[in-house]
């Protein structure tokens, strides 16, 4: 190789090492304009079960960013919600914060660009990467900044499994494990897949309280109890509360503690543990007793801070042996 061609070899070589070095550990994409504003925003949690979104819930995340950045955040996934969102809103800015691992998590620009949203959108996927990338970095200490500072908060599926004191983190899956079913864990509620985290993010509202999604659909009341046993069992709540939530449906909390519930699901139900279980122990199906639950339809009204609602229905559940059981006339669980 001649001297000019070695030199040239070189430079590509060094160029390229150069390129891969400063490639961003993260992805950012943003619609709008380049520069960050700073507008007043109102705080609330927009709290969504998953499935088609619903553009009454966005809306209302955007009122509260008033015209503020509005971010989306991922741990995996492409920047679809971009658009959708700046076609429904008038905001400075819409856009999508991809967070991989947790050497993104640590990069101090991350948390810049999240402390300067004026509303975060957790979107679902996989919570486990969500409190396995992010937990005890500095992007948890930025979505909780900007609760703390007033801004709204909402996330769908995944996204809201996380947004509460106590959530599922599932951390005992595997890729290819199928949906952990209520028939799976009744048996045993400490099956290996049964794990539960807390302290992540931290709404003061939603304190001593678990979330879950595509509840109806997905048959969840079952895994719901489960959960609520094992929060007691453990010596982590005396009384555990729960906001489960079904497909096509969202919960608009205010910071007053009053929520309302929308979309063309079949609502949310709001779920309280009001004993402890009588039999919650391994390879032994579950019996609990008096579950205080309340169903909210589409339009109907939750007060968190009372714990109280109003266009819904009352009714008690329970677990004998592993099965559920309703205190409703038809005996229907949801």
């Amino acid at each position: 190789m001649t001297k000019f061609r070695f030199c040239t070899f070189l430079l590509l070589t060094v160029s390229v090492l150069s390129s891969l070095s400063a490639a961003k550990p993260y992805k950012y994409k943003r619609l709008g304009q380049k520069a960050d504003v700073e507008t007043q925003a109102e705080a609330g949690t927009a709290m969504m079960g998953g499935g088609s979104d619903l553009d009454e819930a966005f809306t209302w995340l955007c009122r509260k960013a008033n015209g503020g950045d509005f971010l989306i955040l991922r741990a995996r996934g492409s920047d679809d919600y971009n658009a959708y969102v700046k076609g429904l809103c008038k905001l400075n800015s819409v856009a999508t914060l991809v967070i991989p691992n947790r050497k993104a998590a640590l990069d101090p620009r991350v948390a810049d660009i999240i402390r300067h949203a004026e509303a975060v959108f957790i979107a679902g996927g996989d919570q486990s990467r969500y409190v396995n990338f992010w937990k005890g970095t500095p992007v948890q200490e930025a979505i909780n900044a900007n609760i703390a500072a007033g801004k709204p908060l909402g996330g769908t599926s995944a996204g809201l499994a996380v947004e509460p004191e106590f959530a599922y983190g599932a951390l005992g899956d595997k890729p290819d494990d199928p949906d952990l079913a209520s028939k799976l864990v009744l048996p045993n509620p400490f099956h290996s897949r049964v794990t539960l985290v807390r302290d992540f993010i931290k709404v003061p509202l939603l304190r001593n309280t678990l979330t879950d999604s595509h509840f109806a659909k997905r048959d969840r009341m079952g895994r719901t109890l489960v959960f609520l046993s094992r929060l007691v069992q453990d010596g982590w709540s005396a009384d555990p509360r729960e906001i489960a939530i079904d497909e096509k449906s969202a919960v608009l909390l205010e910071p007053d503690g009053k929520a309302t519930v929308v979309g063309f699901g079949l609502g949310a139900y709001f779920l309280r543990v009001t004993q402890p279980p009588d039999v919650c122990k391994p390879d032994t199906p579950l019996t609990m007793k008096g579950i205080a639950t309340y169903h909210a339809p589409t339009g109907a009204h939750f007060d968190v801070t009372s714990w109280s609602g109003q266009g819904g229905e009352s009714y008690t559940l329970s677990v004998t042996q592993g099965v559920v059981q309703s205190s409703r006339a038809d005996h229907a669980i949801y």
